[in-house]
């Protein structure tokens, strides 16, 4: 073989430069053009993000490479959002984005420009209420230290309104990017199938 003494084609790069590995990573994953830009960032520089945040318009500075997680809980001081894995695996950090779930410790907050955000401190209507979704995981005790709880409500609340709440394997089946290592998952799911009941009704 004319391979190299490393087992390396020669027509073959052994390696990319870190900005050119950002660079590919970001289309191949079809990011918007901000994010884009986000991935070969250089350090130090700026971006200028304006979204609205449960309900409120932000306009602030970030660091491209800024995870919409770390923008929520650095710079808006909105930590219900929990950084539990960092790496989209325990939905610890679930919020919404124009009204879909995602894992917000992977979503570029370049990704939000323009865009609404939903976190766990604007689930509840104005007046003091709580969401259906919250009450009932109260009312079903389906939490214990409740660290991943604002994921899983926010998560439970996709859940019921992308309508996969037909019986309780579906249910499992939808909500089994979230883990609760307390194993709360009866109640979890209890919680669910009556908060769907409510949500429908209200």
């Amino acid at each position: 073989m004319d391979d190299d003494p490393a087992g390396v084609p020669p027509a073959i790069s052994p390696c990319l430069t870190r900005r050119e590995a950002g660079l590919g990573a970001a289309l191949v994953a079809g990011l918007a053009p901000a994010a884009a830009q986000a991935a070969q960032a250089t350090p130090g520089a700026t971006l200028r993000l304006v979204l609205r945040v449960n309900g409120k318009a932000v306009d602030t500075m970030v660091d491209p490479r800024t995870s919409l997680l770390d923008l929520l809980r650095e710079q808006l001081h909105l930590t219900g959002a929990k950084k539990g894995c960092d790496h989209g695996q325990c939905g610890a950090c679930t919020v919404h984005l124009d009204g879909r779930r995602v894992a917000s410790c992977l979503t570029l907050a370049a990704k939000a420009q323009d865009r609404r955000v939903l976190t766990i401190e604007g689930l509840a209507p104005p007046g003091g209420a709580l969401h259906p979704m919250q009450q009932a995981f109260i009312d079903h005790d389906a939490l214990q230290c409740g660290y991943c709880t604002p994921g899983q409500v926010m998560a439970a609340v996709s859940c019921v309104r992308e309508g996969h709440v037909t019986d309780a394997a579906q249910i499992r089946e939808y909500m089994s990017g979230n883990i609760c290592r307390c194993g709360a998952y009866t109640g979890i799911v209890a919680a669910i199938q009556d908060a769907a009941t409510r949500m429908r009704e209200g």
